[in-house]
């Protein structure tokens, strides 16, 4: 359980710093606390364990920039976000509450469970 947790909150910030940092510019730690609503030294702490794990580099001056891993993780992210919007808004959820539902879903679908979503969305 503490694996999954650390995974998903790895990709939530990977997926966030991928959306704020449009064409690769840095993030600032101050509107990662602001988008996800923890506190600064929430974000400090979570970055720290991130740039550990080589998912993020951090300059005190620019901010948080993505890996190559990072990035990949971030685009794996974001690609199962949008297949369980699709699936929920298919199967008559509203897009709101699609977008809302999916930020838990997506970290629990098994690669089996997102293949027969994407299949279904295919038909």
């Amino acid at each position: 359980v503490r694996e999954d947790h650390s995974r998903e909150m790895a990709e939530d910030y990977t997926e966030l710093v991928l959306e704020l940092g449009k064409e690769d510019l840095p993030v600032r730690p101050a509107d990662l606390a602001r988008a996800l609503g923890v506190s600064h030294v929430t974000v400090l702490r979570t970055l720290t364990r991130l740039e550990r794990q080589s998912l993020l580099e951090r300059d005190a001056e620019s901010g948080v920039t993505l890996t190559r891993s990072g990035r990949r993780l971030a685009q794996a992210a974001r690609r199962r976000h949008a297949i369980v919007v699709a699936f929920l808004q298919q199967i008559g959820v509203p897009l709101a509450q699609s977008e809302s539902d999916a930020e838990g879903i997506e970290h629990h679908c098994s690669d089996v469970t997102l293949r027969r979503m994407r299949r279904f969305l295919r038909t």
